[in-house]
């Protein structure tokens, strides 16, 4: 045995949270005790997992290309997967999910030719990985026969992928850097439909080279209906871009098929230019053996042949002297606007299925060359800010595999599991099956665990959260979890408990980071309403005590019967929720009412539910018609009396949730701190499995074989129902993620970064793609509650009705650095010690932030504070180990503007 697998758990999570480095100090563990098995498992478990430590950018090489599929596109406007090997796979641009297609020649080639030596050319990608078997073999599609590249060394950390090309017959070398602009609080410039494909080449011979970059392409915009097959590609040449523009004037205006798509490239200074609008046209495999001839011969491709074919192909060359390099780049837009219900996959009201509810992308661009013109025009800024954002995301001093989860799902935000109707709402599918979209309706209780877009895209929370408080919220004030499109004509089934109440925490939380009292005074009837709907007859909360012991619909497709943790904690969030909004619009009584039933429900739930380790389920069950409209669905128990799929006294990792989402911004306790802390003592021992060989699951299997993982809800220490709750034996990342956000937040920040870090290692490459966190269909939204694992490591909250910051890192932070975000803005911020004071920078990159006071971590009881060249006047005052300084008037910091505290010790 070597020495490496003696590690103890403490010197792995060392080594886990690498990217922190020596600044890193692992606590003590949890209190617990453990058997000699138990212990022994848990090394060999460990042993495996330290030999596979995450860095940030991930990097992938061999057989962890095989299943990489990074989404190219902007947010809400589709995407095509850029592979591990540099080939493009999963178009899906059409409006709706397209796992596995591709158009049947869709690739890059490259020649090159040294000198006056013979030629070189190869396929622009890495050789195929196994398997290689099939009806066909491989088949012909792609020419997977044609000669390509030894390897190749893929980096990725969203928006950017970088691939390293490797081959010792090509005398130059090659590497790929593609993106799509992403800006954080810019949904415009970040949903644009194009994926930019750079190609760099160098020189390191001595002499010169002269290198060709082509790109074929099949026209996709079609359909199975011969008839309508009559695609046309036409060369256009716009500003700094030329290319071709791809269509099918054979298709109706309004098939979900019409529309166009662009290749196109933007030409450095002395590249040639050469283009076929088709291949030679022929039967067999002529037109890829006679395109192959030409380009393989010549590095171009001369004059356009006749007939032709539907393949557009477009060739860059340049000459590049010894040490010197080239790019060769390219831009890929689509343009593809009647998106309808049907379609995608989207629940339409009778009679609605057809309806175009189109896209937000195609109202701004008339076809895909206009989108591909915006690109190349304004792509230095596009990209110098998106780069701007990557920087500082990437320079945080957290832990590897904190940023790896949190970077990794915002590409969510960049598949079809997200879409932006052509009003500009935004819109999301709990995931993405392999053909349409999975579970529609912006689902409540779902969208709840993520907070990226209440972050990054404050616009897009918004729109949820019209959509659950707009015409999907009936009379009685019950919020219809999922919502039909077109919108305002019919309404989806019922309430879901955790649903409700984590929309109006959400209202809270998008009206704090935002301090927008205007946007609060407009939503506030609809929240209030929503809220109280709890109180109705046979429903939830009917007695008004602070408890839900009603029926309660949830994210288990089920209803559970009687008091539970997870929907009585999101109801006492909702609660204090709606007293500080309630008294920011002055309706004081209503908030001295949801006071009193935050304090009774708090101290029921502590008394009743709180077994000593953890929050359980009491039961109970109710006749029929005891059980008010709109709470039950047809998926869970049939006998209301004596209920099946229950939790009863297992341990749900969620049952902490309403505490997680409070936590985002900075609320407190809703139940007893040290419950709270016994709890997540107890989910860490019980539910986080760090092997699951011994595991029995007959549900989906996300997680497997010595995997380890986080379980949905573990049955150790209680008798598990006879039949119990759906998924209970699942493990879920967009749970791992909340959960271990939680422990972060309440002193548990080892166990959480551990827990994060042995959810990425499933997402190596080869067994699973990284860049989908699937649950029910790819590309799950919940998943994206990794973000909130990352603001609760970083310690950054801020309270824009007070404009105060509070940036206490939950790590050793001497040399620390951070991204923060607002509903406001964003930028970094950090902490430098010195010998006499410690320097707290806070810096807005983008947007603005208004500042009155400023919590950091320093000793010490006084503090110099600079803006502007100047000394601003504050005090300053102890807070436990922090510092609080509150300045004598508000400052309005805007992009590119720095405030500066010296905490004097």
């Amino acid at each position: 045995m070597t020495d490496k697998s003696k590690l103890d758990r403490r010197e792995f999570l060392r080594h886990a949270a690498g990217a922190v480095g020596a600044s890193t100090q692992i606590g003590q563990w949890p209190g617990q005790e453990l058997s000699q098995d138990e212990e022994a498992k848990s090394r060999r478990a460990v042993t495996t997992q330290a030999d596979e430590e995450i860095h940030f950018p991930r990097q992938f090489r061999g057989r962890q290309l095989k299943m990489i599929s990074f989404p190219l596109g902007g947010v809400a406007a589709g995407s095509i997967g850029l592979g591990g090997r540099g080939q493009l796979c999963n178009w899906e641009i059409f409006n709706r999910p397209n796992k596995g297609f591709r158009p049947p020649y869709a690739f890059a080639s490259i020649w090159v030719q040294a000198g006056s030596q013979k030629p070189v050319a190869r396929v622009l990608e890495s050789r195929l990985l196994p398997p290689y078997e099939g009806q066909d073999g491989l088949g012909s599609e792609n020419a997977p026969g044609l000669s390509r590249l030894e390897a190749a060394v893929f980096t990725g950390g969203y928006p950017l992928a970088h691939i390293d090309f490797q081959d010792r017959s090509l005398p130059v070398q090659v590497e790929l850097e593609a993106f799509s602009p992403f800006i954080p609080h810019e949904p415009d410039d970040s949903g644009l439909p194009v994926a930019i494909l750079r190609y760099r080449v160098t020189n390191s011979g001595h002499g010169a080279a002269k290198v060709s970059i082509a790109y074929s392409l099949d026209n996709p915009v079609k359909t199975s209906e011969r008839n309508h097959d009559k695609r046309l590609n036409e060369f256009r040449s716009t500003g700094s871009a030329v290319g071709l523009l791809m269509s099918n004037p054979g298709l109706a205006a309004d098939d979900p098929m019409a529309g166009s798509f662009a290749l196109a490239a933007m030409p450095s200074a002395g590249a040639q230019v050469s283009h076929w609008v088709g291949w030679p046209k022929g039967r067999w495999w002529n037109s890829p053996l006679l395109f192959w001839d030409q380009f393989s011969k010549e590095g171009d491709l001369g004059a356009q042949p006749e007939p032709f074919d539907s393949v557009g192909v477009l060739c860059l060359q340049n000459t590049i002297l010894p040490g010197h390099s080239a790019s060769f780049q390219f831009i890929l837009s689509w343009h593809f606007p009647n998106r309808t219900p049907e379609w995608c996959g989207w629940t339409a009201p009778p009679g609605e299925e057809k309806t175009v509810i189109g896209n937000y992308y195609a109202t701004r661009f008339k076809d895909a060359w206009e989108s591909v013109t915006y690109a190349a025009r304004n792509l230095d800024s596009l990209e110098s800010r998106t780069r701007m954002f990557v920087n500082a995301f990437n320079v945080s001093t957290l832990p590897a595999a904190i940023k790896d989860a949190a970077s990794a799902n915002l590409s969510t935000l960049g598949t079809t599991t997200c879409f932006l109707t052509a009003d500009g709402e935004f819109h999301g599918f709990e995931g993405s099956d392999d053909k349409l979209g999975c579970c529609f309706g912006n689902c409540a209780h779902v969208w709840n665990y993520e907070t990226a877009t209440t972050f990054l895209f404050p616009s897009f929370a918004r729109s949820l959260r019209k959509s659950a408080f707009g015409y999907s919220m009936d009379e009685a004030g019950a919020i219809h979890f999922r919502q039909l499109l077109p919108d305002g004509k019919a309404r989806s089934g019922f309430a879901a408990a955790d649903g409700q109440m984590g929309q109006i925490i959400h209202a809270w939380l998008d009206w704090k980071l935002s301090g927008d009292d205007a946007w609060l005074r407009g939503i506030w009837p609809r929240v209030k309403k929503a809220l109280e709907f709890a109180w109705a007859p046979d429903g939830w909360d009917a007695n008004r005590d602070g408890v839900l012991e009603g029926v309660q619909h949830n994210t288990y497709d089920v209803e559970f019967y009687g008091p539970n943790p997870m929907c009585g904690i999101y109801y006492l969030g909702a609660l204090h929720a709606c007293d500080e909004m309630a008294r920011a619009v002055g309706d004081n009584s209503s908030a001295s009412e949801y006071e009193r039933l935050f304090e009774e429900g708090q101290r029921w739930i502590d008394t009743n539910l709180f077994n000593g380790e953890y929050y359980v389920q009491k039961i109970r069950g109710f006749r029929k018609e005891e059980i008010a409209p709109n709470l039950t669905s047809n998926m869970g128990s049939e006998n209301t009396e004596a209920p099946e799929y229950q939790v009863g006294n297992g341990c749900l990792v969620d049952q902490l949730v309403g505490q997680y989402l409070v936590d985002v911004g900075g609320m407190g306790a809703l139940t007893s701190q040290e419950n709270i802390r016994t709890t997540l003592r107890s989910i860490y021992r019980y539910n986080h499995k760090r092997s699951l060989a011994d595991h029995d699951n007959v549900e989906r299997t996300y997680a497997l074989n010595e995997e380890s993982a986080v379980v949905v809800c573990d049955y150790g220490k209680a008798e598990r129902p006879h039949i119990p709750f759906p998924y209970y034996a699942e493990a879920w990342t967009g749970l791992e993620y909340t959960i271990a956000a939680l422990m972060i937040s309440w002193g548990m920040a080892d166990e959480g970064i551990e827990i994060v870090q042995n959810a990425r290692l499933r997402f190596d490459g080869e067994k699973r793609n990284p860049w989908d966190e699937a649950e029910c269909g790819h590309h799950y939204a919940r998943a994206m509650s990794s973000w909130s694992a990352f603001m609760s490591i970083s310690g950054f909250s801020y309270d824009g009705t007070r404009a105060a910051v509070v940036a206490t890192p939950r790590l050793p932070h001497s040399g620390f650095k951070c991204f923060w975000a607002t509903g406001t803005g964003w930028g970094t911020f950090s902490y430098q010690g010195q010998a006499s004071a410690v320097q707290f920078r806070l810096k807005v990159l983008a947007g603005n932030l208004r500042c009155r006071s400023l919590e950091i971590s320093a000793a010490g009881t006084a503090a110099i504070v600079h803006y502007g060249g100047e000394i601003l006047l504050s005090h300053a005052a102890k807070s436990g180990e922090n510092l609080i300084v509150t300045l004598q008037d508000v400052a309005n910091l805007s992009a590119g503007s720095e405030l500066r505290i010296e905490a004097l010790i």
